[in-house]
């Protein structure tokens, strides 16, 4: 008998679909916009559309998102974010932007709101306390100002919640020993009982590429849904995949504290492409494949049976997302950064794989690329003009066991310089690096490895990078 416990692990979840397949009934996206070029939100909610997804989960309320989402009926999780949170705990302040995030856009044809993520993974062991004193008060005024607002019966407030917030006991670590963590639980059954209450899910997020990831000896066949020779055993209850272990754990914490039949929301889950050994194309189809199907039998959990709703992180990827839990961060996406589709997808969980359709009427930058000029002869410099290269840009692809992870060290600088011209929108100084680097019309993609050309300007979004050049002078800096 294999002894596994509920692994710590972020989700960001994610959904699609084809016109002719049947859609997993509850599957939603993740819709990530941590992007140095972000794709037109109207392409993005026409991709949406396209693939008929029809739930989706933001991080924040832009307002060029809203109007784009207006009129569709998608269903939309609308978000605050962590730093924002101690602004909630004033009540007018938390009426000031259900007034300005919700109910500006509840009218007909308007935007289909049906909850806020109040904060994401607030009770990470990382922030250290940052916003354990915060996030309830927030909570609480929230929903409070959607129920004056009169929309609280069918906008509810929850909180995306990391799976660190229960665990299972190291002496007993099965699903049935599930418990909310001791320095939280309190705090915990409040929460819970005030989503109770208002008729609010239990939002979680579930990564079972992070149990993988975090732990050398996890048996890889447990992160996946197509059977394992070593199940768990918790009572007779055999469990053969760490999501629904780590469900159940959730579901017996709840019970532990009189509210085991709260529902309960899968915010995040998914797999990566890129960026790690064990995140590539192969497990990625593997991972959705098992999960679709496990969807669309409706048979849930061992102890939690039926629906599941889940959204899927992430739906694009995200090539400015921070890289400190790792540099598969920026590679979640089931469409590559432009909306192209990375692989068939059985999204009815009935054996029908095909490509998802691919976002339309997208510009690119001309077809050029930045490579390390071959007659340079001076490259004492090379080192740190990769190094720069890599600061502004996404070299994540070049890790161990990454898709460009084969390169030479010719290929290696080429690539980093590439990334780096794209990121500044091919301008001619930003592939020069003191004489290291030159434009070419020859597209250098090799294997495995694609060297892109980024999507024309939609956005250069403020939210992420300056807009830095390399003079030809050498590494005087221009900020915009």
């Amino acid at each position: 008998m294999l002894k596994v416990g509920v692994l710590v692990v972020f989700v960001f979840v994610v959904y699609w679909v084809d016109h002719n397949i049947d859609v997993v009934e509850g599957l939603g996206v993740n819709w990530g916009t941590m992007a140095t070029h972000m794709l037109d939100p109207k392409i993005v909610v026409q991709m949406l559309k396209d693939n008929g997804i029809k739930k989706v989960k933001l991080f924040d309320a832009d307002k060029s998102t809203m109007n784009a989402l207006a009129g569709t009926d998608i269903e939309v999780m609308v978000a605050i974010p962590n730093d924002q949170l101690l602004a909630m705990t004033d009540y007018d302040r938390a009426k000031d932007w259900v007034r300005r995030n919700v109910t500006r856009y509840d009218f007909k044809n308007g935007v289909n709101i049906k909850y806020v993520a109040v904060g994401n993974e607030p009770f990470l062991i990382t922030y250290n306390n940052s916003f354990v004193n915060l996030t309830f008060p927030a909570l609480q005024n929230i929903q409070n100002a959607l129920n004056e607002a009169g929309v609280g019966d069918s906008i509810k407030a929850t909180v995306p919640l990391n799976a660190d917030v229960y665990f299972s006991p190291e002496s007993n670590p099965v699903p049935s020993a599930g418990r909310f963590r001791a320095d939280i639980a309190e705090l915990m059954t409040q929460i819970v009982q005030f989503m109770s209450k208002n008729q609010a899910p239990f939002t979680v997020n579930i990564y079972p590429f992070l149990s993988l990831y975090a732990n050398e000896h996890f048996p890889i066949d447990f992160a996946f849904f197509d059977g394992t020779p070593n199940p768990v055993i918790d009572n007779g209850v055999e469990y053969t995949n760490v999501f629904d272990a780590n469900f159940d754990t959730l579901h017996s914490a709840l019970k532990a504290v009189g509210y085991g039949d709260l529902a309960i929301l899968v915010g995040e889950v998914g797999w990566p492409t890129d960026g790690d050994k064990s995140a590539n194309l192969n497990n990625a189809y593997r991972f959705y494949r098992g999960l679709f199907a496990k969807l669309a039998s409706n048979k849930g959990t061992p102890l939690r049976p039926g629906y599941i709703e889940v959204y899927l992180f992430g739906l694009i990827d995200e090539d400015a997302k921070s890289i400190a839990p790792g540099n598969f961060e920026r590679h979640w996406g089931i469409f590559r950064y432009d909306g192209q589709p990375k692989f068939p997808m059985d999204i009815s969980g009935q054996g029908q794989d095909k490509h998802l359709i691919a976002a339309k009427n997208v510009q690119y930058l001309p077809k050029r690329w930045c490579m390390l000029n071959p007659k340079a002869k001076d490259l004492s410099k090379l080192a740190e003009s990769i190094d720069y290269a890599c600061t502004f840009s996404d070299c994540t692809a070049l890790g161990y066991g990454s898709s460009c992870n084969n390169l030479d060290a010719n290929g290696n600088a080429s690539y980093a310089f590439n990334m780096y011209y794209q990121v500044q929108n091919q301008l001619d100084v930003s592939c020069d690096f003191q004489g290291l680097a030159m434009v070419t019309d020859k597209n250098l993609s090799q294997g495995t490895c694609n060297f892109i050309i980024q999507t024309g300007i939609y956005s250069f979004s403020h939210k992420v990078l300056p807009e830095i050049v390399v003079l030809l002078s050498g590494f005087t800096l221009i900020l915009m």
